[in-house]
């Protein structure tokens, strides 16, 4: 099996992503820290050797938010692999210049538990302030080279969100 490759000529980096929503409807959003201006995500990450991609987003959703497994239902995941494109200025910067993008696998998952439970002061913090925002507004509050796929992502989960 040959290895996407974005039009950078560079491999997509496996990676797994979490829609969280709570009773309300309303989906969980962090602050990221290591942006220079407000940018907001959902939880998201490298998908580790030997790991499922559900494997991956149950281990991220509990590495940036604290929120554990036994909190959260999984009740649906994107059919294909999601990706985008790093932006020029970008490219050789993050993930070592190994990758030009990322291909993302993404889960709509329940919060079963009290906001209490979410912890975003974790081992390693790659948020400093979170909330829930509405669907439209996470899109709106992502760095714009993501919002096609926040978009496209936020629209499979759609009759979940409603």
């Amino acid at each position: 099996m040959t290895e996407l490759l974005g039009p950078s000529g560079l491999p997509y980096r496996p990676c797994a992503g979490v829609v969280l929503i709570n009773p309300a409807g309303l989906v969980f959003a962090g602050r990221r820290i290591d942006n220079p201006g407000p940018a907001w995500q959902m939880p998201q990450g490298g998908i580790d050797p030997g790991e499922t991609p559900r494997d991956a987003a149950l281990r991220e959703l509990v590495e940036e938010t604290g929120v554990t497994t036994e909190l959260v239902d999984v009740v649906a995941e994107t059919p294909d692999w999601v990706t985008y494109d790093l932006p020029p200025e970008l490219l050789g910067k993050v993930w070592k210049g190994r990758y030009g993008g990322q291909k993302q696998k993404w889960f709509a998952m329940r919060f079963l538990g009290p906001d209490e439970a979410v912890r975003i002061a974790t081992a390693h913090p790659e948020f400093d302030r979170w909330q829930w925002m509405r669907a439209a507004d996470v899109v709106e509050s992502i760095v714009p080279f993501k919002r096609d796929v926040y978009a496209r992502v936020l629209g499979e989960f759609r009759k979940i969100l409603a």
